[in-house]
């Protein structure tokens, strides 16, 4: 079967798709814009888009889009309405490397004390402090998908104790990952709680008040998910009571945070701008699953990655 041609139509800049254009330099591939009128008599088999809805997507999609693929991860902003019953997919667990490493960097400042423990005067007392480790420490998972695997992984490697919680009721992928069936069951005498779940309706505040209430005094919070996961009004008087001692967020709700926000000034909390997924090669590997899709589509294989718009990711 020789390959039927393909045109790509893409809401990103043409600059990063190169190793697209190397993997299939006969497909042409134009640059769309997000907004406002498209150019006359517009068409393609293929959109390759973001994860969240440009404002003319339903008018690029009515140009002979056959397929869509999401250039990320978290498609909860997406309006699956839209699609019309087309394939789509996303990149799917393509930042777990660099989010793993991001999340076990937060646990380890957390336990060494990072950057307090750093000195620029003579302290009271030398060769001195009370820090804590990783090792032995109990590390509670929502979600158990790429990312939530590379951060078991990880975390495993460090001499954690791990346990998971995930919604569809299937053995764990790592042995020594213990799978909950409750929030109490996964909470209980948590040190860090890691929120890696995707958004959507049913774990809108999957994290809040009870969730707080189960954990430990003085636990460890970390939010590389999306926002909608974690209730911020709940997480606020976890913070003012002690019941969190602190929370290491990259995601929050709305994104940005407009100015004045009290997530930038609470002590309880150390704040990123949604940057848990960049590395050296970050992009490239955002790329990849939607070449080796190209190469699917083109030979009528099975996509990989598929979106379940029914579930929402």
């Amino acid at each position: 079967m020789s390959p039927k041609p393909l045109r790509i139509l893409s809401h990103l800049p043409l600059a990063l798709l190169g190793r697209v254009r190397e993997a299939f330099p006969e497909i042409e591939i134009l640059e769309v814009p997000g907004k406002g009128p498209l150019p006359e008599g517009l068409r393609g088999e293929v959109l390759l888009t973001q994860t969240w809805a440009s404002p003319n997507i339903k008018e690029v999609l009515d140009c002979g889009v056959e397929w869509v693929h999401a250039y990320g991860t978290g498609v909860n902003r997406f309006p699956f309405d839209a699609l019309g019953g087309r394939p789509f997919t996303c990149s799917r667990g393509a930042s777990a490397v660099p989010i793993a490493e991001w999340v076990l960097a937060v646990m380890l400042a957390f336990e060494k004390r990072l950057p307090e423990s750093w000195i620029s005067e003579p302290p009271e007392r030398w060769n001195f402090a009370t820090l804590g480790g990783l090792q032995g420490r109990t590390l509670a998972l929502v979600g158990l998908g790429g990312i939530g695997r590379a951060v078991a992984e990880r975390a495993l490697a460090f001499g954690m104790q791990v346990r998971a919680m995930r919604r569809r009721p299937e053995p764990s992928p790592l042995p020594d990952v213990v799978l909950a069936t409750s929030l109490e069951e996964l909470l209980a005498d948590a040190h860090h709680l890691v929120v890696a779940a995707p958004a959507t309706p049913r774990t809108t505040h999957l994290v809040g008040r009870e969730a707080f209430a189960l954990l430990p005094p003085g636990a460890h919070l970390v939010n590389i998910a999306r926002g909608e996961l974690v209730d911020q009004d709940a997480l606020r008087e976890a913070l003012d009571s002690g019941q969190l001692a602190l929370a290491s967020l990259d995601t929050v709700t709305p994104e940005p945070l407009p100015e004045g926000h009290w997530l930038y000034d609470h002590p309880g909390v150390r704040l990123s701008p949604h940057v848990s997924w960049s590395m050296p090669g970050a992009m490239d590997g955002l790329v990849d699953p939607f070449i080796e899709n190209l190469g699917r589509w083109q030979e009528g294989r099975p996509l990989i990655d598929p979106v379940d718009v029914d579930e929402g990711y």
